[in-house]
């Protein structure tokens, strides 16, 4: 599966704003530790979402050729005072508003500056989709709230991690990642509801030149299978493995050993 349409991407954050948004004036603690980023409040994940997108409105509204530091974004502090629902909600809405408006008006193949091998908006309309997506769910699970994502985004934020990893292999030869070669070992992945047309399978290879993947059913040597929000909770390491919704089917010993190792630390 390729990545998704530009608009699409520009259409899902702004959904996600929305969402992440219904958090913050939920009523929600908003000095909740986030469960699956301990150091953080629920107030400290809002300003670190909302900061991130400012960011990369300024680098894709100027048209960045080398990296910014993201204080010099207009707003990029927050609301002055803590503890303000009211203050960060407009907050958010605002930085999700400038980012989108920034990245439909740039469209997918303007020249950026990224951090990956692709420099491009459409680098940032698909990186700042599956950013948020994500960092809504620490929101989430922070407030006790439910949450789903749509199957397509959620396939292709699994997808997005899988080249993040490929590219870290490639650029930090001393990180984490570098250890994710096991000729032989493989990795499947079922989503158990996904929607027709879309294919919710992978396996996932660890040969000695960096991880590979491709869509379809195969044997492996660790099976992972659940709902597709799950499955993509799991493999961010936002979900606990034995949580009730999935099942391990294999050596659990390799799927433990990719997501400890499948990080940019």
């Amino acid at each position: 599966m390729t990545s998704l349409a530009h608009d699409r991407y520009c259409d899902e954050i702004a959904h996600q704003v929305r969402e992440f948004r219904a958090v913050v004036t939920s009523g929600a603690d908003l000095n909740a530790t986030v469960p699956t980023c301990p150091d953080w409040s629920l107030e400290d994940l809002v300003r670190h979402m909302g900061r991130a997108l400012r960011w990369v409105d300024l680098l894709v509204r100027t048209r960045a050729q080398e990296n910014v530091p993201g204080e010099q974004a207009p707003g990029h502090a927050g609301p002055e005072a803590r503890g303000d629902a009211a203050a960060l909600d407009a907050w958010l809405a605002e930085s999700g508003a400038a980012v989108v408006d920034a990245l439909r008006e740039a469209g997918p193949d303007t020249k950026v500056w990224a951090w990956a091998g692709k420099h491009d908006a459409g680098f940032w309309a698909r990186r700042m989709t599956h950013e948020i997506t994500v960092h809504r769910a620490d929101a989430a699970l922070a407030a006790g709230l439910p949450y789903r994502v749509a199957a397509d985004v959620a396939a292709d934020a699994i997808e997005e991690w899988l080249e993040i990893v490929r590219f870290v292999q490639q650029v930090m030869p001393d990180g984490p990642a570098r250890e994710l070669r096991r000729p032989g070992h493989s990795i499947h992945l079922h989503a158990t509801d996904t929607a027709p047309g879309l294919d919710g399978e992978w396996l996932i290879e660890l040969p000695e030149e960096g991880v590979t993947w491709r869509r379809g059913h195969e044997k492996a040597t660790v099976a992972l299978r659940g709902p597709l929000t799950s499955v993509l909770l799991a493999f961010y390491r936002r979900l606990p493995l034995d949580a009730p919704e999935l099942e391990v089917l294999g050596e659990r010993e390799l799927l433990d050993f990719w997501l400890e190792r499948a990080t940019f630390g």
